[in-house]
């Protein structure tokens, strides 16, 4: 009995540390440090570590207060597609990615990135054939991965 208890106590103890879902993250923050705001602004730029925040189990950079502010008011309506991971990669392959973090296309309000290196700009690629098929691939695809 007193194992069970033990055992329950940890997993709701850790509960708050835990993802939903599983976030690109390099340097241990979302989007290589990017501030998720400033996409929506029509410029991606790298945030500062005075202005993070936790999100999910994630940690988040911004590039000033305002932004910070703004995404802690609605997290969801600046989260990238797909955890940050490349959304095309995600739609035809069903497998995280890395991305380039200036390669993006915001579509019907939301954050997709892509793996740009070389001869392969995803983005391209996505834009080339049928984005809005593929956003449902991604969608299906993502349901399997996300964990």
């Amino acid at each position: 009995m007193r194992i069970f208890l033990i055992l329950f106590i940890l997993s709701t103890s850790t509960s708050g540390w835990t993802q939903s879902i599983d976030y690109n993250t390099k340097n241990g923050y979302a989007i290589h440090g990017y501030d998720v705001v400033s996409y929506f602004e029509g410029e991606p730029v790298e945030g500062k570590k005075e202005f993070t925040t936790t999100y999910d189990g994630t940690k988040f950079q911004f590039a000033s207060k305002a932004h910070l502010q703004k995404f802690q008011s609605d997290p969801t309506a600046y989260l990238p597609k797909y955890g940050g991971y490349c959304a095309y990669a995600v739609a035809v392959n069903g497998k995280k990615v890395n991305v380039d973090p200036l390669t993006y296309e915001i579509r019907k309000g939301r954050l997709y990135l892509f793996y740009n290196k070389g001869k392969n700009n995803t983005l391209e690629f996505w834009l080339s054939e049928s984005p809005n098929e593929l956003v449902s691939k991604a969608d299906e695809n993502w349901e399997q991965i996300k964990n």
